[in-house]
């Protein structure tokens, strides 16, 4: 009985939570929910996986009324994909967050801190698992809003800059988001994505649902922080409490791909997005260039690590301007596995602050002698980014490349092996400065960080190894999103 109910359960539990948080007021009680609730929710999305992949896509009927009518929450290949990615960061950032909170957020706040990550959790599940354009949009602004409160809860003051310009940042993206959907309504007279997508071709020419496709598109790339649209993030990640910004890394942006694959691909259809100029292919190609170029000139590891965020969306959203099974496969893989690699480095980054109280590239000199398993996970996760073979990150650029070459672009090739010795660059900063320079007199001495916060991030980092090996449910799940999303048979 429970089982038929697991779509539902997938975002009421956190939803539920928190309030219930905010009602008990007690940071150990509030942490403990939200631990039970992130594995819970872990749990639901591998036995969402497991069912796509046996039986196909799962509709669920909000209060037994069949769509269009009624809310319908859809689990297909994709979405199930995106799934396990959310609910494993949330499972693995809050065992993680109890220590990094406590030092980073006054203890009057923490189950504050709980209750809007339990919301913030709730959105994005909830943008995943939804089959309604409207909901989309209102799970969208619940992730948001609360993602603005857990920017502003920064101990730096800066903290609230970064949360104020991302609330009118992300106010406009959801204005546009919101249009968008109107628009659509108004030409189909339905919310329902599968409807829209039945409805749409009949009125595809129409001005409407091409301002629609502007519309959501501008919107969404603010939310996904697509160059040049992505001013917002740098600020975001570096002011943030680092559990949150290792959160954000993993999650928020990559949800934001989703939300523009699937009105890309189950809504429009890639024959209209992709019949004129593609604009999104010269923005990508821009993304990782000229912000991996903006990372090596940093100083603040949070702040180089965000603007590399910036230029692996570029990577993902070059996927998808190729427009083939290749192109959107290797763009879909890449989501999952630069999410892994910088969630780890991000929570990594989250001890070294524990430890020193500054995360600049100069506090990091000697870092690898007075903390070795963080310097080491900080590079591997690294390596990652740079595309090693070996790990995860090799997986999806190699993927992202063979796409490129079967689409007849081979000019492609060296700017993506171009933007990856930029990587090379901005992660050398790190080494050079954790390895190669003498620490401080006065902090000689060893003083690695917590087993609580170090075991979640060497987790992230194992599978970011893990993956680079056994590709088959990572590559393996994004060719099936693919084939299904582009309606070729496996």
């Amino acid at each position: 009985m429970i089982a038929a109910h697991l779509p539902a359960l997938q975002v009421v539990l956190p939803l539920i939570s928190a309030p219930l948080m905010v009602l008990v007021r007690r940071g150990g009680i509030a942490y403990g929910l939200m631990l039970t609730v992130a594995w819970i929710s872990l749990l639901i999305s591998l036995l969402l996986a497991q069912q796509v992949a046996e039986f196909g896509p799962i509709s669920y009927h909000i209060g037994n009324w069949p769509p269009p009518w009624g809310i319908e929450y859809r689990v297909d290949a994709l979405s199930s994909f995106v799934l396990v990615l959310v609910s494993l960061a949330g499972a693995v950032v809050v065992p993680y967050s109890r220590r990094s909170v406590m030092s980073e957020v006054p203890q009057a706040l923490h189950y504050l801190f709980y209750s809007m990550f339990a919301l913030c959790l709730t959105g994005l599940l909830g943008i995943t698992i939804t089959g309604d354009a409207f909901n989309i949009f209102v799970f969208l602004e619940i992730s948001s809003l609360s993602t603005y409160v857990l920017i502003a809860l920064g101990r730096d003051r800066r903290a609230l800059t970064a949360a104020y310009q991302y609330l009118i940042m992300g106010t406009i993206g959801a204005t546009f988001i919101v249009i968008g959907v109107g628009l659509l309504y108004l030409m189909t007279g339905s919310l329902n994505l599968v409807d829209i997508a039945q409805r749409l071709p009949a009125v595809a020419e129409k001005r409407p649902v091409l301002a629609a496709l502007a519309f959501l598109t501008v919107g969404i790339s603010l939310k996904l922080a697509l160059f040049p649209l992505h001013l917002w993030l740098p600020n975001a990640y570096t002011y943030a409490p680092s559990s949150i910004s290792a959160f954000l890394a993993a999650t928020a942006t990559k949800v934001s791909v989703y939300v523009l694959i699937r009105f890309y691909y189950s809504v429009f259809g890639d024959s209209l997005v992709f019949r004129d100029l593609q604009i999104l292919l010269v923005l990508s190609i821009a993304a990782m260039i000229t912000a991996s170029l903006a990372a090596i000139y940093q100083n603040n590891l949070k702040r180089l690590f965000a603007y590399s965020s910036v230029a692996q969306i570029g990577y993902i959203t070059l996927g998808l301007s190729l427009d083939s099974v290749g192109g959107l496969s290797a763009a879909i893989v890449h989501l999952f596995n630069h999410a892994l690699a910088k969630g780890a480095l991000f929570m990594l980054i989250g001890g070294i602050m524990l430890r020193t109280g500054d995360v600049t590239l100069s506090h990091a000199a000697g870092l690898a002698r007075r903390m070795p398993v963080t310097a080491l996970g900080i590079v591997i996760a690294g390596l990652t980014l740079i595309g090693v073979p070996g790990t995860a990150g090799f997986v999806s650029k190699w993927a992202l490349i063979t796409a490129s070459l079967e689409a007849g672009r081979w000019w492609l090739v060296p700017l993506i092996v171009a933007s990856s010795l930029l990587a090379v660059a901005y992660v050398w900063r790190f080494v050079e400065a954790a390895y190669l320079r003498e620490p401080p007199p006065e902090s000689q001495e060893k003083n690695e960080a917590p087993w609580s916060m170090l075991v979640p991030a060497w987790l992230m980092v194992a599978l970011s190894i893990y993956f680079g090996v056994d590709t088959r449910f990572t590559l393996g799940g994004a060719t099936r999103a693919a084939q299904m999303l582009l309606g070729v048979g496996g």
